[in-house]
């Protein structure tokens, strides 16, 4: 390809993405990540040392030219609201609506329902959808961690004259079972069939032991998905959503066609992450400690936005014989405080103290967390505002960690949270 025809190309999705509206459905309660999530929706939840959840999909838009964004919520929202106006309200253009990110709360706007699936959270915003006339809907998943380029999906799209498109990955057949939207697609990738979390996925053919697994983002053109999420909300006994009901009505009529993400460079599968269990988000949280992770946190042609807490340098301090503060293969935020503590393996966000003589390994200190003088916590997660009193030892033994009120997962990861210590941070009356 010449230069001339890289720019056109180049022209040709800046486009469609100016013409596109995006969707971020971001009402989860995410149930399986349990007091984790008791106080704050899936996507409004810390990630990275200094990130949340909704960051990813909502930097993937602006990196990807999409700067028309509504941001759907519903479960605990306060956090992610307060999240989303605090780091990314200054997304609004002088010239009104061309460019903005929205948040578009359950208000019950039609029937006096809240969001009763993903199908219908779409058909609740028609009205404001179509203020902006766009040409094409994204509709994405607010709970993973990824990043994509939204145009080229757009680009295979229009080039496969679809009605409906499906980003999706392979993942091997044990671990969608029961988990992941699973498609079958014919040798042009139009998904002839589709089933909403199959027990037994129909592997890819030519490559047992795999799957195509839908990935949450759906691309429409704009007259198609009103049409669809108005007759699935005149449809009786259906849950509104769009990889249970939807696609599995439309796959035989119309054109649905697979878009596999994969990475640009190499064509193998794309690094992307679904976060909603304990052991899942505490091992993708871990991974960006190694030396070349997966996930490129410091890629500048590719920055992932969010509300910068304004916080002092991260300081380590005290050199002495028994008692040093240092941090090794390890991610501290600003605001934080090494006070002779050793921290080895462990993510440290914004603001977090951690006195002398204590040791952290292999854990996931949330924000503002205070960890007192001659501490042991290893394998941990440590949710935002918790104070550990002096002397704790936490994920050395599960029963005892258990006994105490803390969750120990299956593979060892143990949760506390202010609630389990006692520090009711959150009030009810």
């Amino acid at each position: 390809m010449n230069s001339n025809s890289q720019s056109d190309d180049a022209r040709f999705v800046s486009r469609l993405t100016r013409q596109t509206v995006a969707l971020i459905l971001a009402g989860g309660q995410g149930s399986r990540l349990h007091e984790l999530t008791a106080w704050r929706a899936k996507p409004g939840l810390h990630f990275g040392g200094k990130f949340r959840i909704i960051d990813f999909p909502l930097s993937n838009c602006m990196n990807s030219g999409i700067r028309r964004i509504g941001v759907l919520t519903q479960y605990k929202a306060h956090s992610l609201i307060s999240h989303l106006v605090k780091g990314w309200s200054w997304n609004q253009s002088p010239v009104g609506s061309r460019e903005f990110v929205e948040i578009l709360p359950a208000s019950q706007r039609v029937g006096g329902e809240w969001y009763r699936g993903t199908a219908d959270a779409v058909y609740q915003n028609l009205d404001i959808i179509r203020t902006h006339s766009p040409e094409f809907v994204l509709v994405l998943a607010g709970d993973h961690i990824y990043k994509m380029d939204y145009g080229h999906m757009l680009a295979a799209h229009v080039d496969q004259g679809a009605d409906m498109t499906v980003s999706c990955l392979e993942v091997p057949l044990e671990e969608a079972a029961g988990e992941f939207g699973v498609m079958t697609v014919d040798e042009t990738g139009r998904v002839i069939k589709f089933k909403e979390k199959p027990e037994n996925p129909d592997p890819i053919p030519g490559k047992p032991g795999y799957c195509l697994a839908s990935m949450g983002n759906y691309l429409f053109n704009t007259d198609f998905l009103y049409e669809q999420v108005i007759k699935d909300a005149d449809t009786p006994d259906t849950q509104h959503d769009f990889g249970r009901n939807v696609i599995p009505s439309i796959i035989n009529d119309y054109h649905v066609y697979a878009y596999a993400f994969r990475d640009p460079e190499t064509g193998k599968q794309a690094y992307w992450r679904d976060v909603g269990t304990l052991n899942a988000f505490w091992e993708a949280n871990m991974e960006l400690v190694s030396v070349t992770p997966q996930l490129n946190m410091y890629d500048t042609e590719w920055p992932i936005f969010t509300h910068q807490e304004q916080a002092a340098p991260a300081k380590f301090v005290f050199d002495e014989h028994d008692r040093k503060g240092f941090a090794i293969q390890s991610m501290v935020s600003g605001g934080c405080v090494i006070s002779g503590a050793r921290i080895n393996r462990s993510l440290l966000f914004s603001n977090v103290r951690v006195s002398s003589y204590s040791e952290v390994t292999d854990s996931v200190i949330l924000p503002e967390v205070t960890i007192g003088e001659s501490c042991r916590i290893h394998k941990a997660i440590i949710d935002r505002g918790a104070t550990i009193p002096a002397n704790t030892v936490i994920g050395e033994d599960a029963e005892d960690d258990r006994k105490r009120g803390f969750r120990v997962t299956d593979k060892g990861v143990t949760l506390v949270t202010p609630d389990m210590l006692g520090q009711q941070l959150h009030f009810t009356r």
